[in-house]
């Protein structure tokens, strides 16, 4: 079994790795590919868009074909991708290779605590198992930056994306310790309602970038996707239970938004740090250790103490205004600034605000779900949180692009315009939070109606 666990763990470190790993190498891509900035941001967006749109389908499956077929077709597809992009030559190809990797992350994250739960039958052994994979998606992301800045600064920037590669191939090598796991036929996988929402997720992401035929494409791709789910599939994507629920529905609003805010962060801190302050990857990466290190202390020991003192839309509405307050502090970051003022006063705030922010909002919208359910409400706010991050990043990237001038004071201009609309989408969740309804005010997200009844709603 502690052969499995560290299978499991080195395959959703990889995931979590490459959500941030490469905001620190952005600048550096910029260069050797001669990228311009709306192209810089599909970097990102390429994995976050196929990574959360597939989410919901790569949840099933496991359930469906195999435990150990699907971690194996996961960890190949995402293998393969991370060498295509480390070998891409021009933009076109390194932001396929991302999207390639965010394909094989959609069906690699879901298998990994599929088969650690499979794995391991309840009780403390699980706890601890699931504890030991927790801390390690936190370290994923809390290594991210700090990895990408020294394998940029002592290597390239390529490397960022080929470690993945020998990685991956030990996995794979070790793959046959994962158990086989039960397969089911009887259940169609919605490929449809997953090709759609992706689709529309994407055309919406480029298009709020400066393409209002794009923009249009993905509200129809959308709506063909709710149409889909509420009259041609019967195990659809989003089960009519969760949509109904307020706390749910209203819930994952706030984490799209949410995600628009605090995952646009690292990119334009990561820029800010580099082309205003003037820092190298590597000052970068360590730069950025208060954000993670503050974040995970709060949202491990004080969040948690404090939900059972507070009520959980008074932490969201509480954090969301303390992140707005340092994210405003953030915008007047200028060419010269000090570390302690410029970066580390802000992390404080804006750190202490999402440790208070993320705990009590994911809880709201996987509480009161039955368990045929519990996957589907995971997969929904894993979607949320992606899509609002890459929605978020190309909005920003396109409202705050303009005149200033490619000098360090133009840009911190620009830069500035991002952190006050992050802090203004902020206090929008805020407000989301007071529109929650109180914890023993929640109505239940219980199963769904039979099919017929449903469809005939």
């Amino acid at each position: 079994m502690a052969i499995v666990l560290a299978l499991l763990c080195a395959a959703q470190f990889m995931v979590v790795l490459d959500v941030s790993v490469v905001n620190v190498a952005l600048p550096s891509i910029q260069d050797a590919l001669d990228v311009d900035p709306r192209g810089l941001a599909w970097v990102g967006n390429a994995y976050a868009l196929t990574f959360g749109g597939l989410l919901l389908l790569g949840g099933r499956l496991a359930d469906l074909y195999g435990h150990r077929r699907v971690f194996a077709t996961g960890l190949a597809v995402f293998t393969a991708a991370s060498l295509a992009g480390g070998l891409a030559d021009t933009s076109g190809l390194l932001i396929a290779a991302r999207a390639g990797q965010g394909v094989g992350a959609a069906i690699l994250a879901p298998a990994t605590l599929t088969v650690l739960t499979s794995a391991h039958p309840e009780g403390p052994r699980r706890t601890r198992a699931i504890a030991v994979w927790t801390a390690v998606s936190l370290a994923g992301g809390t290594a991210g930056n700090l990895i990408g800045g020294a394998l940029t600064q002592y290597l390239s920037w390529r490397s960022i994306l080929l470690i993945n590669v020998p990685i991956g191939l030990a996995c794979l090598a070790a793959v046959r310790r994962i158990p086989a796991g039960p397969g089911r036929s009887g259940d169609r996988l919605d490929v449809l309602g997953a090709l759609t929402a992706t689709g529309g997720l994407a055309a919406l992401a480029y298009g709020v970038s400066g393409s209002p035929a794009a923009v249009a494409a993905g509200c129809v791709m959308l709506g063909v996707f709710v149409l889909v789910e509420a009259r041609f599939t019967a195990v659809p994507l989003i089960p009519y239970a969760l949509v109904r629920a307020r706390a749910i529905w209203l819930g994952n609003v706030a984490m799209l938004l949410a995600g628009a805010c605090l995952n646009p962060m690292w990119y334009f801190l990561t820029l800010s740090m580099q082309d205003v302050l003037g820092y190298g990857p590597l000052v970068t990466g360590l730069a950025f250790l208060p954000h993670t290190l503050l974040t995970m202390l709060v949202g491990l020991r004080v969040t948690p103490w404090l939900m059972r003192r507070a009520g959980d839309r008074v932490l969201i509405a509480a954090g969301a205004l303390i992140g707005a307050a340092g994210f405003l502090w953030q915008s007047r970051i200028a060419p010269g600034g000090h570390y302690v003022t410029a970066i580390l006063g802000p992390a404080v705030l804006i750190s202490l605000g999402g440790g208070l922010l993320n705990t009590p909002l994911t809880v709201t919208v996987t509480s009161g779900v039955t368990p045929e359910n519990a996957g589907a409400a995971s997969g929904l706010m894993n979607t949320a949180k992606q899509a609002g991050g890459a929605l978020g990043l190309a909005a920003l990237v396109a409202l705050t692009a303009g005149p200033g001038g490619g000098d360090p004071a133009g840009l911190a201009e620009g830069y500035g315009r991002a952190f006050v609309l992050i802090a203004a989408m902020l206090a929008g969740v805020a407000a989301l939070a007071v529109a929650l309804p109180d914890r023993r005010d929640r109505t239940p997200a219980t199963a769904d109606k039979p099919a017929g009844q449903e469809h005939a709603r």
